[in-house]
């Protein structure tokens, strides 16, 4: 089996980390655009034209499921991913844990990037999945561009300003951009002051993982555990900075890069 990730830079990091520890034996393609990032403060149209290109790089390894590892492009691009490429090749959104964070009652706040936070599609999901819980949207200006630098003063600061404009008595936080779940213990120890000595945060890798292995038509067939690296289309090696989060051990020990498709 195979399955590819796309994403602006190394927040595919989680799902694929989760892919490697339930499945060891999958090929993995990870498809980005580092020189792209952030992609946050871009436009819709940008976020879909640049989630295009990963997926169809992503696409040319012939992929038995797709995983859109992004919170913003799963909100902008979607329905163009799918259009293009389904029902050939399952594409997997990311959505934001929004359903089971609310589900514990108390009050929910949501960290996300700027073009995710107040989009049309967040606040539908809060509407129909958020309950009786109040809920606080965050936006994290610059936290998903240092994650992908390694930056981390950068990360200390992005963290500590949005900790700052979450609501006092918070009980579960959604991490609504697969960058912050590499991070995901030092913003529960910034927000940890303030919050209920209760809070849960809620990623999304593992809900995405378990969608994608649902999707593909033979989930029995074995790969050979190897790891394909695209930047902008062209087979790379993981970044050094990745090598620096959980969970990417197994991935860099994995197995060679695999050649381009014809």
């Amino acid at each position: 089996m195979k399955i590819a990730l796309m994403d602006s830079g190394i927040g595919l990091l989680a799902a694929a980390g989760v892919l490697r520890t339930k499945r060891p034996d999958v090929d993995l393609v990870l498809s980005s655009n580092p020189a792209s990032m952030p992609w946050g403060p871009r436009t819709p149209e940008e976020i879909t034209e640049l989630a295009l290109g990963c997926a169809r790089a992503a696409a040319a390894h012939e992929p038995d499921a797709l995983i859109i590892a992004c919170n913003t492009a799963s909100v902008h691009a979607l329905a163009a991913l799918r259009a293009e490429l389904e029902p050939a090749l399952p594409v997997i959104a990311t959505v934001p844990a929004i359903k089971p964070a609310a589900a514990l009652g108390g009050p929910v706040a949501i960290w996300a990037t700027p073009a995710t936070t107040g989009s049309a599609y967040q606040r539908g999901l809060i509407r129909d999945f958020g309950g009786t819980a109040a809920v606080t949207e965050v936006a994290c200006p610059g936290l998903a561009d240092a994650v992908d630098h390694g930056d981390q003063a950068a990360i200390d600061a992005a963290v500590a300003d949005a900790a700052a404009r979450t609501p006092a008595g918070t009980a579960a936080l959604v991490l609504g951009c697969t960058h912050y779940e590499l991070v995901a213990e030092r913003i529960r120890a910034a927000v940890a002051p303030t919050a209920l000595p209760s809070l849960t945060l809620h990623g999304s890798a593992e809900p995405v993982v378990a969608q994608a292995l649902r999707r593909v038509a033979d989930p029995t067939r074995r790969g050979n555990g190897t790891l394909t690296v695209l930047h902008a289309g062209i087979p790379t090696t993981l970044p050094a900075v990745a090598l620096a989060y959980p969970g990417t051990a197994l991935l860099a020990a994995a197995a060679p890069i695999t050649a381009p498709a014809a």
